[in-house]
């Protein structure tokens, strides 16, 4: 924009175009002749109330009730857990607040969302020291997408706010038509803004200018028109003036409204005004959300949050309007925020001067979520914007194609209309994918609920997986996601994952889910059950570690469950030193764990068990042969091996 003065006016060139541009478990004990059912859940619950203690434990047993709204006991565990280890994700505060307003302990819930509220970085100035510390670096890795050319319409005067109205360009311009009635601003030398037309060829080029409508046009200022689908009704910006009267505020100002007009005998009629209109403030630059339900739209209005902020209104069934609600701080700056666009995709293109940018005016984009509130807010990059006042882009989802305005060095007049191109979406993309499966045997799970949710713990998609156990979300680059799967008889799983920042591949992440009830029979690993792969010794010693116990108090106690069940123990060896050490090792580890199942109440007659050594390797890697640490610790593992029922 040129460097004068702005106001929300008559003598503004209509205000926000470029001269103001303005997001239970339900246990049963099952038993068969040849199977047992083991309750891990209930397993992990006896082991904690006798002493034994840990973060994933506890994790696990507090999330078992809370999925299964079972809070009291929630509660005990989430207080057990953070008495343990304070230091966890904000979302377990959240669930222990929630479990203890249950139960009634509200004064500890309090103070727990308290917590909560500081450590989720809910203060909005930290938000946006933390957005914008950057942001330099955002913008450039969102540059060089477009190819920008002149549209062709452009004169000397100002042109400017492009709509799509089926295959034509509608825009605002303040040219000479070479009609006497045509007005200018004394001071300025412009003439007041007028809609035009031009019809769109290959590639979205603008053919001919004409005239719009000579039923819309009036003495002041038109713009920024919006169409709905079927070409029948249409929004526009003008100044305060309706059927031959200006209408002014407190100061005398003639400020500027929303109309709208509908399509008969081939021409336009029937102009009103919006009710949420008013002579004391300014509504502006309309757009359609893709059904056609809701109006966006730019406005200094009471409520607003800064210089303008964008706001949305409901059009009822019956053409009826709703009450105009502010888009709020993920959008609204103490700033401009103006010109909004709204694309089939969901996504809101807006100006702003408030968000970080190149300078003037930028061009932004957020995504509308499913529940109605707006992803991050993105400065769409170098090309699009420019140092300059950058607004009213518009976009052809289909052909990327499309227009924006800019008073950038090297145009015709006040403003101009650029064609735009987009090579590259804003979006760096991955395809998250995975299979689910069973921890104990790695069989195939059909039918879990898999849910993807952001790093708040908020729902972004939910899917069911396949006959194959196969899950599949799109993700984007760079980001921090929780992956949950939920299954019945299985306990529900989180897992976070980061997805790299490389566009078009792929992320995979399978999600192994462990059994409330672990059906075992004669030759079966009882260990699989609680995911045991091996029982932690130091280096080269076979006494019980502190880890080694815990586990060990999972196997006690289903054998204590079980009173004729009995355990083959086995241990076993990497490759790594002779066979004679690993075989002597692997044996006396055994006899340890033996021991200790024996010093805790289990019959002598009920164990048997040895050492293999690294002779039952179950991977290539024997004597000789060069594998990674991951490949050694497989052949590194303890067994218990069901030999009766």
């Amino acid at each position: 924009m040129k460097n004068f003065i702005l106001y929300l006016s008559i003598i503004s060139v209509l205000s926000w175009n470029s001269y103001a541009q303005k997001n239970k478990i339900t246990s049963a004990d099952k038993n068969y002749n040849t199977y047992a059912y083991i309750d891990a859940i209930k397993t992990y619950e006896r082991v904690a109330e006798k002493g034994y203690k840990s973060v994933d434990m506890f994790q696990k047993l507090g999330n078992a009730y809370y999925f299964n709204s079972e809070l009291e006991k929630a509660a005990k565990w989430y207080g057990e857990l953070f008495a343990m280890a304070p230091d966890q994700e904000p979302e377990y505060l959240y669930r222990y607040a929630q479990s203890l307003k249950s139960i009634g302990k509200t004064d500890k819930a309090n103070e727990i969302m308290e917590q909560f509220q500081q450590k989720s970085g809910n203060d909005k100035r930290g938000d946006l020291f933390e957005k914008n510390k950057n942001y330099l670096d955002v913008i450039k890795a969102n540059s060089g997408r477009f190819k920008i050319e002149d549209a062709g319409i452009n004169s000397k005067y100002s042109d400017y706010g492009s709509s799509f109205y089926g295959n034509k360009l509608v825009f605002a311009s303040a040219r000479d038509t070479g009609s006497l009635a045509q007005r200018k601003h004394s001071w300025n030398d412009q003439y007041f803004t007028n809609l035009y037309v031009s019809d769109l060829g290959k590639e979205m080029s603008p053919g001919a200018v004409n005239k719009f409508s000579k039923k819309v046009k009036s003495r002041f200022h038109e713009s920024t028109p919006t169409f709905t689908k079927d070409g029948k009704t249409m929004y526009f910006t003008r100044n305060n003036f309706l059927d031959g009267k200006k209408g002014k505020d407190g100061k005398r100002i003639t400020l500027i409204k929303i109309y709208k007009a509908t399509f008969e005998n081939k021409d336009w009629a029937n102009i009103t005004e919006l009710p949420f209109d008013s002579n004391s403030y300014s509504t502006a630059h309309p757009t359609l959300s893709p059904d056609e339900k809701t109006l966006y739209f730019a406005s200094d209005m009471p409520g607003t949050m800064g210089q303008s902020d964008l706001f949305k209104v409901t059009i009822n069934a019956d053409g009826s309007f709703g009450t105009p609600e502010n888009l709020g701080p993920a959008i609204n700056t103490e700033g401009k925020e103006t010109f909004p666009f709204f694309t089939d995709e969901n996504e809101l293109y807006f100006a702003s001067d408030g968000h970080p940018g190149l300078g003037g005016l930028d061009v932004f984009v957020t995504q509308l979520n499913a529940d109605g509130t707006f992803g991050e807010v993105q400065n769409v990059g170098d090309g699009v914007n420019s140092p300059k006042d950058d607004f009213a882009y518009l976009i052809d989802t289909k052909s990327r194609r499309g227009f924006v305005t800019s008073n950038r060095d090297g145009g015709q007049g006040y403003d101009d209309i650029y064609k735009t191109l987009e090579t590259r979406k804003i979006k760096c993309e991955q395809e998250l994918y995975g299979t689910v499966t069973d921890l104990a045997t790695g069989q195939i799970l059909p039918n879990a609920k898999v849910t993807l949710l952001d790093n708040s713990y908020n729902i972004l998609n939910t899917t069911i997986s396949d006959p194959a156990g196969n899950y599949t979300f799109a993700v984007e680059c760079g980001k921090n996601y929780i992956v949950r799967a939920v299954k019945p008889e299985y306990t529900t799983k989180e897992i976070k994952i980061a997805i790299p920042m490389v566009n078009n591949e792929k992320t995979r992440l399978d999600i192994p889910l462990e059994k409330e009830k672990c059906q075992v029979a004669i030759g079966d690993d009882l260990g699989k059950c609680f995911g045991i792969k091996m029982i932690y010794f130091d280096l080269d010693k076979y006494n019980i570690r502190q880890e080694a116990a815990l586990d060990l108090e999972k196997i006690l106690d289903v054998m204590n469950q079980n009173p004729t069940m009995k355990i083959d123990v086995r241990s076993h060896t990497d490759s790594r030193q002779t066979h004679k050490y690993n075989e002597v090792l692997s044996d006396n580890r055994a006899k340890s764990t033996i021991n200790w199942l024996i010093k805790n109440g289990i019959d002598k007659s009920r164990l048997t068990g040895k050492g293999y050594g690294e002779t039952q390797l179950i991977n290539k890697c024997a004597d000789g042969v060069k594998c990674t640490e991951e490949e050694h610790q497989l052949n590194r593992r303890s067994e218990f091996i069901i030999t009766a029922l």
